[in-house]
């Protein structure tokens, strides 16, 4: 598992663009920036979407007086899935919604769940991380159910 002071791996993500979707490499997202990154087990499952995506679209604002650049969220969903949950949330341009169609952004860092036994498949686990240029700097990896030690609020306490 990624841990505190890890170089964030070269893989590339999906995302929505104006033209459809895209890819963007993870060296375009954090390289010389501070980004706070939350994965999140699926787009529109209730935790997801009632406490985590939305406590951090709230807090966007005072993570960025905190320093931090951007806020991205990835699940191992499609382009479409997550624009549409984006949209669904409100996120606008507070948050970066990204996609893990094939998860193989989840397993390089080592936080995939295997959810296969409940027909879900392989996901993520619920987390938080804080990138600045490339190199984790805070990790937070929720150890079981609920949203508490990823939380947005934990996030601001930590920065």
């Amino acid at each position: 598992m990624v841990q505190i002071g890890d170089k964030i791996p070269d893989e590339s993500l999906g995302q929505m663009t104006a033209a459809g979707p895209g890819a963007i490499a993870t060296g375009e997202i954090f390289d010389g920036k501070k980004v706070v990154l939350l994965g999140v087990p699926g787009a529109f499952t209730p935790t997801c979407s009632k406490i985590h995506l939305p406590g951090f679209v709230a807090q966007a604002d005072a993570l960025a007086a905190k320093g931090v650049d951007t806020i991205a969220c990835v699940s191992v969903n499609d382009a479409f899935v997550m624009d549409a949950w984006g949209q669904d949330q409100g996120v606008g341009d507070r948050v970066l919604m990204l996609a893990d169609g094939s998860g193989k952004f989840a397993k390089a860092l080592g936080l995939e769940l295997d959810l296969m036994d409940a027909g879900l498949g392989v996901r993520n686990q619920r987390y938080s991380m804080v990138v600045d240029n490339g190199v984790v700097t805070h990790l937070n990896v929720e150890p079981g159910k609920g949203c508490g030690v990823s939380s947005a609020e934990s996030m601001l306490d930590q920065l």
